[in-house]
Parts: C-alpha cells; sequence; structure tokens
C-alpha cells in the first residue's frame, strides 16, 4: 500500500484523491495546508486521517511513503526536493518545474535519494495514448502533428474586471504555455523527442503572462503545429498526419475517441473503450505500478520526456520574452 501526502487543497487535488482511490495499492493518508483551519475542513470533507500545517513534518513523518506536488507550479521544485530529501517518492503536477533548471534539479535529488520522481501529465498514460503510440505505425511516415488546446479560463472575465487570480500570475510561473500549452508540448515530446528548432509567438497580458499562444516545433522531416489559449474556446481535434494516413483525437488533454483515416478513406477506429473518465487514475496507477517493480522512473513520462518538454517551453518563453521570477532565482 502506498501512502500519499498531498501537497495543496485545490480543485486539481480533489479530482487527484478521487480518481486515487479507484487505483489499487493507494492510500490517502494525509494532507498539507497552511492553516489548521483549511487543513481540518479539507481532510474532514475528503475522509483524510492526518494534517500537517508543516510542511517538513509532513515529509519526515512516517505517515506517508510518497507526495502528491500540486501547489502553484513556482513551488513544485522546493516542495518536490523537500520530499525527495526526505526520501519521500514524488508524484508532481503539471508542469513540473518552473523551468529546465529547476527540473535538472528535481531529477538529480530523486536520484541523489534512490526514490521515483514522475510528472503527473496525464494525457499520455491513458490508455487511449496507449492506443495511439501502439497505432502510430499504421499511417506509415509522420510527416506532421498539429494540437489544440484552447480553453478560456474560469478566472478570464475577473481579469478583465481588474482581478488578477493566480492564472495570471508571472510570480507563480502561470500562463497559457504552462497550464494549457504543456498538454500539447508533452506529447510531442514523449512521442517525437527534443525537436531541432523551435518557433514561438503569443499575445501577452498586461499582468506578465501569455494569453495564448502557438508553436512550431521542426523535427527534420516532420513539424509539430501547436495552438494554444486561456482566453478563447477551441472546438477542432488534433491530428497525426502520416503519408499512410491520419490520427484523429477528439481531445489533446483527454483522448477519448482515437481513430485513423487512411488514405483510401477507410477509417479505423482505435479507441479504447475501457478508459474510464476519472482518468486521473492512470498516472496514479503507473506510479503506483513503478514502485512496486523498483523502478525509479516512467518509460512514458521519462525524466528525458519531461526535460524535452520543458526545454521546449524555456525556449518558447524566451521568444515571447515571458519571464518569471524563478528564472533568477
Amino acid at each position: 500500500m502506498i501512502r500519499f501526502g498531498i501537497i495543496g487543497t485545490n480543485t486539481i487535488t480533489e479530482k487527484f484523491v478521487k480518481a486515487a482511490r479507484l487505483a489499487d495499492g493507494v492510500e490517502i493518508a494525509a494532507v498539507y495546508s497552511r492553516t489548521e483551519a483549511r487543513a481540518d475542513e479539507y481532510a474532514d470533507k475528503l475522509g483524510i486521517e492526518h494534517r500537517f500545517t508543516s510542511l517538513e513534518e509532513m515529509v519526515q513523518s512516517d505517515v506517508i511513503d510518497a507526495v502528491y506536488v500540486a501547489s502553484p507550479n513556482a513551488y513544485h521544485a522546493r516542495h518536490a526536493i523537500l520530499g525527495m530529501e526526505h526520501g519521500k517518492h514524488v508524484l508532481c503536477e503539471k508542469p513540473a518545474a518552473s523551468n529546465a533548471r529547476e527540473l535538472r534539479e528535481m531529477i538529480d535529488a530523486a536520484k541523489r535519494n534512490n526514490v521515483l520522481f514522475m510528472e503527473a501529465l496525464k494525457s499520455t498514460l491513458m490508455p487511449n495514448f496507449t492506443a495511439i503510440r501502439n497505432h502510430l505505425h499504421k499511417i506509415g511516415r509522420v510527416r506532421r502533428f498539429f494540437a489544440s488546446y484552447c480553453q478560456y479560463s474560469s478566472r478570464y472575465d475577473a481579469y478583465k474586471q481588474g482581478t488578477v487570480m493566480n492564472a495570471f500570475k508571472p510570480e507563480l510561473s502561470n500562463g497559457s504555455l504552462m497550464d494549457i500549452g504543456v498538454y500539447c508540448v508533452y506529447p510531442a515530446a514523449v512521442l517525437f523527442g527534443k525537436p531541432n528548432a523551435v518557433h514561438a509567438e503569443a499575445y501577452m497580458l498586461e499582468s506578465g503572462v501569455d494569453g495564448n499562444g502557438s508553436l512550431i516545433l521542426k523535427y527534420g522531416d516532420l513539424d509539430a503545429v501547436l495552438m494554444y489559449s486561456k482566453i478563447s474556446n477551441s472546438y477542432v481535434p488534433s491530428e497525426i498526419q502520416g503519408e499512410e494516413g491520419s490520427i484523429v483525437i477528439n481531445h489533446i488533454s483527454e483522448p477519448s475517441q482515437v481513430r485513423i483515416h487512411y488514405r483510401d478513406g477507410r477509417i479505423e477506429d482505435i479507441t479504447d473503450a475501457s478508459q474510464i473518465e476519472d482518468n486521473m487514475m492512470y498516472e496514479v496507477q503507473e506510479f503506483v505500478s513503478l514502485l512496486e517493480q523498483g523502478k525509479r522512473e516512467s518509460e512514458v513520462n521519462s525524466h528525458a520526456s519531461s526535460l524535452a518538454a520543458m526545454d521546449i517551453m524555456d525556449e518558447a518563453r524566451r521568444q515571447i520574452g515571458l519571464i518569471y521570477p524563478a528564472d533568477s532565482n
């Protein structure tokens, strides 16, 4: 049984707890919050036994084996490394860090302490992404990967009224690329690795973060065209184009329908119907399975994939002029 301590008392952690309880061999044993009242409220609501207002005390305790880090992006590295230095395995919410320098420090801490560290990018661990990988050879030589994830933020209306919430604060390493664009970037990193070149464009908000943007990643004989936004919606599917056919993916962030459209007109549905709605369960199950096998790194959400994705986003931010306080630390 893997006992998790939770860092963060927000919507994403509630979804995580619900999904984790569907996985085998998992117990949500503890939660950390800065205030006792919030820790108690959250723990009582979700039925979590242990509550901490000191992060150091939680990671030093013997009531947990692993930490799920879902604090603001700017704190991921600090919180994850603290856990790993005390021998705790770490599942870290995406994006894993503010930049590649922080991520390398996190990976070094994992290796130094012989613990498992994995980025919790859920989509690449879902059965339907596995179906994409398993059937990719059927479309012949891949020429283009197109991914679109544009979701109007529930916090953007408040922003337009003058209230800048966390989602639009550079001091928390937020913005469209990090919060939304990563769902387009990470699959490209998993499928194709690190590109030879990156070209980025973005619309910058007055708060200092990007509202939307687009990337072109050059991989020699194929390219990736990525579009993302927190200030508009998109309803177009994503696609992997090959010389013999194209794989059409309904939602790149949560693939639930996947079909191959062959050049000769045939359509093959490769959707894995077993995929459940509480799809964060798959990242938890991957994490637990790795621990049961004594492994310290995922083959899918690998350290190399996380680094490739972060290197892409670092270069994109350099080109659009998006600088975080964490970049100078």
